[in-house]
């Protein structure tokens, strides 16, 4: 693909030169709106934005990787804002969740921009595998309240979480869902909150991690902006109206249900 890149302070700011489609643009918008959708209630929304990132615009994995980041860190920001005016986001009580995530993502970022596409691929269908066993938790489990008594043993809770942040710095997608887990199942937070919590993380460590393919020149602007326009507005109309339903936390298991059994089915079918 033609391209043009711009050295400032010794970073790369890459941008195609490569005219984009109508159909094109509007896939991009339409896809970011759905995987802002998703992200906001469960996770695995890159399987949709890497998919049109490498498939419809043309973007190499790695590319596509770097520039994923640029409409997730968009949601973040709008879902964790609508979150927080809709009284779902308790930030003070979780950074002890949030601090290891977003110290775990620097090193997973690195190692991301470090390695080459075919290992990308690769990397990328061996994970899809953490998502068989999220499906098998037990349903009646994620739908309760947070339960303020129960806390995670430090020698589990540190390691959990930075490999959290670890995964969520190298590829990103399904870490929603695996976040989610952790949360309601071994922390006891309700999914709602835990959503809540997710995109403020996820706005956090992706910051560092948009620096550091920002740096290695694995960043397509003009093309995670597009994309970034349709997450924006999925996370913060989702943040937003579904927080003000009162079953807003089986509206949040049944999504996530969805797009787990909806994983499952498609690493069956690539395979």
């Amino acid at each position: 693909m033609p391209s043009k890149t711009l050295n400032i302070s010794d970073c790369c700011f890459f941008v195609t030169d490569m005219e984009l489609t109508t159909f094109q643009i509007t896939i991009a918008i339409l896809g970011g709106l759905v995987a802002g959708f998703i992200n906001t209630l469960a996770g695995n929304g890159s399987a949709i934005t890497l998919t049109i990132l490498i498939e419809v615009l043309g973007l190499p994995p790695s590319m596509a990787n770097g520039t994923n980041r640029v409409g997730i860190m968009a949601q973040s920001i709008t879902s964790s804002w609508a979150f927080h005016k809709e009284g779902k986001l308790h930030l003070k009580r979780n950074l002890k969740y949030i601090i290891p995530i977003v110290i775990g993502a620097i090193g997973g970022a690195l190692l991301a921009a470090n390695v080459s596409n075919d290992q990308f691929k690769s990397v990328f269908r061996f994970l899809m595998l953490i998502m068989l066993g999220v499906i098998l938790v037990k349903p009646k489990r994620w739908i309760r309240a947070t339960d303020l008594t129960t806390s995670l043993p430090i020698y589990l809770h540190i390691p959990i979480f930075l490999a959290l942040g670890f995964y969520a710095g190298f590829i990103q997608m399904g870490m929603g869902v695996i976040f989610l887990a952790v949360m309601v199942l071994l922390a006891k937070v309700n999914i709602m909150e835990s959503n809540a919590i997710k995109m403020m993380a996820v706005g956090l460590l992706t910051i560092f991690a948009l620096s550091i393919f920002h740096y290695k020149g694995l960043v397509d602007w003009k093309v995670g902006a597009i994309m970034a326009i349709g997450q924006a507005m999925g996370g913060w109309a989702t943040a937003t109206y579904v927080s003000r339903y009162k079953r807003a936390d089986e509206v949040a298991y049944w999504v996530l249900v969805t797009i787990v059994l909806i994983a499952v089915i498609r690493l069956f079918w690539v395979g």
